[in-house]
């Protein structure tokens, strides 16, 4: 999946300031809900199917990487949003490596799209992995540069 399709230079959340991991998925679910994405009823089952998992296993990878992630039977295209925090310290997240997450990719799957779920989760943490495109999106000033940044990531892939 091209991430610059995947994600608007809105979704890309500069200065993401949760007090925890369950307050990141709270607010990055709520970003959806409210940029239209899907309503707000499904914006609760969402809310519930990425807790649900992460409770499971947390979803938090090396390098600085989280990706809280669900497929979801009420949404009908792949959904994405991602926090970007910036201050020192980074998001406690139960990260495999005990790293704290610095880009929180929220990913919501159709269910239906088991392939696709994937898919894209691989091709997220494939760009994300370089050390290049995660020092620039924690480095971005703004969304757009934020969101030139995934690009140069898919370039380089």
């Amino acid at each position: 999946m091209d991430l610059p399709q995947l994600f608007q230079p809105s979704d890309l959340i500069l200065g993401f300031d949760p007090k925890d991991k369950w307050d990141a998925i709270r607010v990055l679910v709520s970003h959806l809900a409210t940029s239209g994405r899907f309503t707000t009823a499904v914006g609760d089952r969402v809310y519930e199917q990425v807790i649900s998992r992460e409770r499971s296993m947390s979803t938090g990878m090396e390098r600085g990487i989280a990706i809280p992630h669900a497929a979801v039977e009420e949404v009908s295209k792949v959904t994405a949003c991602m926090g970007i925090v910036q201050r020192d310290g980074g998001l406690a997240f139960e990260s495999i490596d005990g790293q704290p997450a610095r880009l929180v990719v929220l990913l919501v799957i159709p269910r239906a799209h088991k392939l696709l779920h994937i898919r894209t989760l691989a091709d997220v943490a494939r760009v994300l992995t370089n050390d290049q495109v995660r020092e620039k999106l924690i480095a971005a000033t703004d969304s757009q540069q934020a969101w030139e940044a995934l690009g140069g990531g898919e370039a380089a892939r």
